[in-house]
């Protein structure tokens, strides 16, 4: 697979090489790698409260159980995991609406494990969903403008137990659910959100 990501890199490096071919070498990366996708962004809650009482060891164990509860969810749904990073996991979907049920699986998931365990073991996340066209490499990695939505709202704006939609995957949905719409203000612009009403 690490031959997609050489492809990805020889063609950045003609494309710096060669700024008149721009366009051409864009549209061949586009076909290579491009994908129109619904992607999930989970953060975990907690991190800086729970290293902070019980250690760095005790969060990570605690990020494994996240990622063994998460997976199969994601899996159900159709989805697979590209990446698992610190105490973050990026899906990828088909569907917004595939996205959003392996949310809500996820979050069971949080819920039904936070029945039993200690106070210090109860995990919780906050969730981002974006779709749109991303570039897919090694099935891996992500990038594109829906991935960097999806990863502020999950990470930033989403509340504890809460599913954040862009405005492109809200729209994929063609009115499916219920959402609250909200507005958040980064950097003097201004980014539009939709919570799932649950």
């Amino acid at each position: 697979m690490a031959a997609d990501r050489n492809r990805l890199r020889a063609l950045l490096i003609e494309r710096n090489a060669n700024p008149t071919r721009a366009a051409a070498i864009d549209s061949e990366i586009w076909a290579a790698f491009g994908r129109r996708a619904a992607v999930l962004v989970l953060d975990m809650s907690g991190f800086t409260r729970l290293t902070s009482a019980h250690g760095i060891i005790h969060f990570l164990s605690m990020v494994h159980q996240m990622e063994a509860a998460a997976t199969p969810a994601v899996a159900c749904n159709g989805g697979w995991v590209i990446k698992q990073q610190a105490d973050n996991l990026f899906a990828l979907f088909e569907t917004s609406a595939a996205a959003l049920e392996a949310a809500l699986d996820i979050l069971r998931a949080f819920a039904a494990i936070n029945v039993i365990a200690p106070a210090e073991r109860a995990i919780y996340g906050c969730i981002g969903i974006g779709f749109g066209d991303l570039l897919v490499i090694d099935n891996e990695d992500l990038y594109g403008g829906e991935i960097n939505l999806a990863s502020k709202l999950g990470e930033d704006f989403a509340g504890v137990m809460e599913i954040l939609l862009t405005p492109a995957a809200r729209a994929e949905l063609a009115g499916q659910r219920q959402f609250t719409e909200r507005i958040y203000n980064v950097d003097g612009r201004q980014i539009r959100a939709f919570a799932l009403e649950r």
